[in-house]
């Protein structure tokens, strides 16, 4: 990335930032020097990697945000062999080890895009605070403690020896203080000067007035001498147990420079996805296009005003137009700073939907860059910046030029600005350009891959919305924002009579291009209803339909229930026949008996059919009025001669129809006692009218109804299945029972959520849909949305 346009877009500012919501200094100054990649790869992996600590930080777990002490000056000295480290050092390296373990562990599980290549250093700080405690002071270990017993010991002789005096009566009243006193480690009296003879022993030092003494009486020098000498003995053997401590960690150095080093990468992803849940951002798309969806800059706050701005793969150059003080250098410098935060890994602060290709360089001329020093005017400025960068400028490049053209003389400024664009076209690069021109207005127009945008302008307010425009050119209405600036009117007024002299068509063509596409937004949102409308009416057809083919497997259950009660009491009927007849001689009444029972079988069969025959016609009837106001709410919607439905056509030789319970087609061919021949493929079947559906005379079925079974119990539909603590088996049984459901009510996409877990439940949910005929596609879903733990399904038309 371009160092100037760093500095220019302020994208060190943003890693500030991020690196104040670090909790490691080291890792701050490695969020600071870093640059957005431009290698696709590692963006992608970068972006992936903060995302996914950037849902683990959203899941509401508990995170341990414990500062991390900088190691690693002290890691560089501890591979200098016979080196020995403080206590504080030590306890430093304790800290981290502990401190990265719990990062680890925090984020680590269940992630495999981040790196769990970090070695286990836990051994390292055990080894560490068997030594040292909490709080970094060095444990009451065997090896001191009996040297601290005899240093207690001593100054306990000492402290006896030296209260003879303070404790005596006749002494005390020569010192000037009853406290003794300590001097370079020794305990001596403070005695006043005119008794100076009255003590023996070595004189330490005379107070600045000379009135005090401070004398270490003969029979305590002995004892001072063997506490100091103790209190060696206790220092060499704190450095022992240091230097030892060292050499286990120097064995472990290279392990705990690897875990360093990861530890800080894992603080600097989480530094990264603080920030991005700070600004609440979302992470872009990659893309062929430029999408901003709802962009707010991130260093003005509250008041960055939100924008829009799109440039589709076959759009490479931009041309916004507008009134100064509208938000065009604004939009420049989000843009930019979008780019440059996206691949830096952040998400961004602007909607879903926001799509940014990957750059291999970001170049920005924006602002007044005059320089006396360098005797360089604000046109020189301007050409020397544009000049670097069309020289390293390629096809995936963004380039920013604000004010392209001004400066210099407005014809010539047009023409080199023309020829600019003209040569970054042919490179293919992305460019986003602000002017006040006018011939560029008309360049967007004629160019190909080249389009006009401006900065909306209220014209009741005389102030702008900071809101771009697709498609339409602005006017830079400086004579407007001067009368607000607080210009005189008679100057205004004058300055208008000036432009009216030499005023173009320009204007007027620009304000009916703004009135048109108002009107075009305006007719759009009243297509969007209208569509909403008629997909309401679907629908409610479609429940209709629904209800009808419910009823009709009620029939058939109810039905099937009769002719079972039916059977179950001939059944019994005919038993008691069989088994009187066996009991007994065949006669003439027990025959008539049996005949009677079948003839009275027969009817109530006979009585049932008809029954059901007529539940048949009756729901045929009804199905016919339900599909023929549904092709007349068809011929409303489409309102065209060509789509209107036709009445279902009566039964006759010839036709084409739909048979049987499995919807087989085939063709009428006669009559028959039963209802119809119907010949299907080298097949002639007879069915009866009920069991006949006629095909519509353009040939294409009807909705084939479904069987009892599916309806018996109408599905509940989700758009959002939740399969969470459950067992595989019942997964899928639930997953089975969501698809049908989503068929029958005509539910194209829903959501499962299975869970990220060790992977069986998504694996087996990913399984049967790709198993599953009925679904069309299905895919992860968003970070933002669920991740690795969400399936979006497609279901197919």
């Amino acid at each position: 990335m371009n160092e100037k346009t760093v500095k220019l877009l302020e994208f060190e500012e943003i890693l500030k930032r991020v690196a104040r919501c670090s909790m490691s200094k080291e890792a701050a100054e490695m969020i600071l020097a870093e640059k957005p990649a431009i290698n696709s790869d590692a963006v992608m992996e970068m972006r992936l990697n903060v995302s996914t600590v950037f849902e683990r930080l959203k899941s509401g777990d508990e995170e341990k945000r414990s500062s991390f002490p900088a190691i690693g000056f002290l890691l560089s000295k501890l591979i200098v062999e016979g080196t020995s480290l403080e206590t504080d050092e030590v306890y430093a390296i304790g800290l981290f080890v502990e401190r990265g373990e719990e990062l680890k562990k925090f984020l680590l599980p269940g992630f495999p895009h981040i790196p769990q290549s970090l070695p286990d250093c836990f051994s390292v700080a055990k080894e560490i605070f068997r030594v040292i405690d909490r709080y970094g002071a060095l444990r009451d270990l065997p090896e001191f403690r009996a040297i601290k017993r005899h240093i207690q010991n001593l100054t306990a002789e000492l402290e006896s020896s030296v209260s003879r005096y303070t404790g005596n009566e006749e002494t005390r009243r020569m010192l000037q203080s009853a406290v003794p006193s300590q001097r370079d480690g020794r305990m001596v009296l403070a005695v006043k000067a005119n008794y100076r003879g009255r003590f023996r022993g070595i004189v330490h030092e005379v107070s600045s007035t000379g009135q005090t003494i401070f004398i270490e009486p003969e029979e305590v020098v002995e004892k001072n001498n063997d506490i100091l000498i103790e209190e060696q003995r206790l220092s060499a053997e704190i450095l022992r147990v240091l230097r030892e401590l060292t050499g286990r960690i120097r064995e472990k150095a290279g392990e705990l420079a690897r875990f360093h080093e990861g530890v800080l990468k894992l603080e600097c992803l989480r530094a990264k996805a603080r920030y991005s849940l700070e600004i609440r951002g979302h992470f872009a798309e990659s893309g062929a296009e430029l999408v901003l969806r709802e962009a707010r800059h991130p260093l003005l706050g509250s008041k960055a005003v939100p924008i829009d701005l799109e440039m589709d793969g076959d759009t490479r150059t931009v041309i916004i137009t507008g009134p100064n003080t509208g938000g065009k250098t604004v939009a420049l410098k989000t843009a930019g700073l979008f780019a440059m935060m996206n691949q830096a890994g952040l998400a961004l602060p602007a909607a879903e939907g926001t799509v940014l290709p990957i750059f291999d360089g970001v170049y920005a001329d924006i602002g007044d860059e005059q320089s006396l020093s360098q005797s360089l005017s604000t046109f020189s400025a301007h050409m020397t910046n544009i000049a670097a960068t069309v020289s390293v400028a390629t096809a995936d490049s963004l380039i920013l030029l604000d004010e392209l053209g001004s400066g210099t003389d407005p014809e010539e400024g047009s023409a080199l600005a023309m020829a600019l664009l003209d040569c970054l076209i042919e490179k293919r690069s992305r460019l986003i350009v602000t002017t006040h021109h006018g011939v560029l207005k008309n360049y967007g127009y004629t160019r190909p891959s080249v389009e006009n945008a401006s900065m909306e302008f209220d014209g009741k307010t005389l102030s702008p919305t900071y809101r771009i425009v697709m498609g339409i050119p602005g006017e830079s209405r400086a004579l407007d924002i001067a009368v607000r600036n607080g210009l005189d009117p008679a100057i205004v007024a004058r300055a208008r009579s000036y432009l009216d002299e030499g005023r173009s068509d320009v204007s007027t063509l620009i304000s009916a291009l703004k009135e048109k596409h108002r009107e075009l937004d305006s007719a759009a949102g009243k297509a969007r209803i209208e569509e909403l409308r008629l997909r309401e009416e679907r629908r409610n057809a479609d429940l209709k339909e629904l209800r009808l083919r419910q009823k009709e497997a009620e029939i058939k259950a109810g039905a099937a229930a009769n002719l079972r009660g039916l059977l179950s009491e001939s059944r019994r009927s005919l038993e008691n026949l069989v088994r009187e007849i066996r009991e007994g001689e065949l006669s003439r009444e027990k025959t008539l008996r049996v005949k009677e029972f079948l003839s009275d079988l027969s009817r109530t069969v006979e009585a049932e059919d008809a029954a059901l025959d007529e539940e048949r016609r009756l729901l045929d009837a009804e199905r016919r009025r339900i599909q023929a106001e549904m092709e007349t709410e068809k011929d409303t919607e489409v309102s065209a001669p060509e789509k209107k439905g036709s009445p279902l056509p009566a039964f006759g030789p010839g036709l084409e129809v739909l048979a049987g319970e499995n919807r087989r087609r085939g063709r009428l061919i006669r009559k028959d006692r039963k209802g119809w021949i119907v010949e299907i493929g080298s097949l002639k079947m007879s069915f009866s009218e009920t069991e006949l559906v006629p095909l519509p005379p353009d040939g294409k079925p009807s909705k084939p109804l479904i069987s009892a079974a599916d309806l018996a119990s109408p599905p509940d539909v989700q758009f959002e299945l939740s399969l969470r603590g459950m067992r595989l088996d019942e997964a899928l049984e639930a997953l089975r029972k969501q698809i049908d459901a989503a068929v029958l009510s005509g539910l194209r996409e829903f959501a499962v959520i299975h869970g990220k877990g060790e992977g069986i439940l998504q694996k087996g949910v990913h399984d049967y849909l790709k198993r599953d005929p009925a679904v069309s596609d299905y895919y992860f879903s968003r970070p933002e949305m669920g991740g690795f733990g969400r399936t979006e399904v497609i279901l197919k038309n």
